[in-house]
């Protein structure tokens, strides 16, 4: 049986009208059903979860701190009618929530790339979820929030980031216990760069029948995969 639910309210924090940011660019999206398209990355400083393949241990400290029209002034200038918020992990600042309300009322198409381990329910319904789903590998699989299974739309997409036959023995058995193929999300089969070949993954799906897309991290492949703002 669940926990219930604490009732939180981020908006009423005194630090929720500006975040921590790391970094802001533009690039091209390089995960999820977005792939490939342009887009501008706010990536907010901070993060509870120390996964084993961490690739923006960068962001866990530093950053400034910004108000949210500083913030989306930058975004304006960057062009890009496609925003996605990051870390880290985003959600650990009181102030993304009013920053995400914003940019959607300014026009621009948000996405959230999430942990999955902090409850998505209070992030504004319009907003695409990208939430994890951390493998036994990482280190923080004890960490997944399921009742994030619960709070995510159509337009979402649930990501498995794999790094061994392990890790993905234990996704299907998630699929399986969750019915998370019954889901109205969409999922999102990923490997850790250079620990998982993404051929072994696809030849599993294929010989599995197993529903959802299979993505690399594009960004990975057109740039050095340790490069940041690209």
């Amino acid at each position: 049986m669940l926990a219930a639910r604490p009732h939180i309210e981020p908006h009423r924090r005194p630090d929720a009208d500006s975040v921590v940011l790391k970094e802001i660019y533009v690039s091209l999206q390089g995960e999820s059903s977005h792939a490939g398209i342009l887009c501008t990355f706010v990536r907010l400083t901070g993060c509870h979860l120390r996964c084993s393949y961490c690739d923006s241990a960068f962001a866990f400290r530093g950053g400034t701190r910004m108000s949210i029209d500083a913030v989306l002034r930058e975004v304006h200038a960057l062009g890009s009618p496609m925003v996605e918020v990051t870390g880290g992990e985003p959600l650990l600042q009181p102030g993304v929530y009013p920053l995400m309300e914003r940019l959607l009322s300014d026009g621009f198409k948000v996405l959230l790339e999430t942990s999955g381990a902090i409850d998505v329910r209070l992030v504004p319904k319009a907003v695409h979820k990208i939430v994890d789903l951390k493998a036994p590998s990482s280190g923080e699989s004890d960490r997944n929030d399921l009742r994030n299974f619960d709070s995510m739309a159509a337009h979402d997409e649930l990501k498995i980031v794999l790094g061994s036959r392990e890790d993905y023995e234990w996704a299907k058995r998630m699929i399986r216990e969750h019915r998370l193929a019954e889901r109205p999300f969409g999922l999102l089969w990923s490997t850790v760069y250079g620990r998982l070949s993404p051929t072994a993954l696809a030849e599993w799906i294929i010989a599995d029948r197993l529903p959802g897309r299979l993505q690399l991290q594009l960004h990975k492949y057109l740039w050095d995969p340790n490069a940041r703002g690209t």
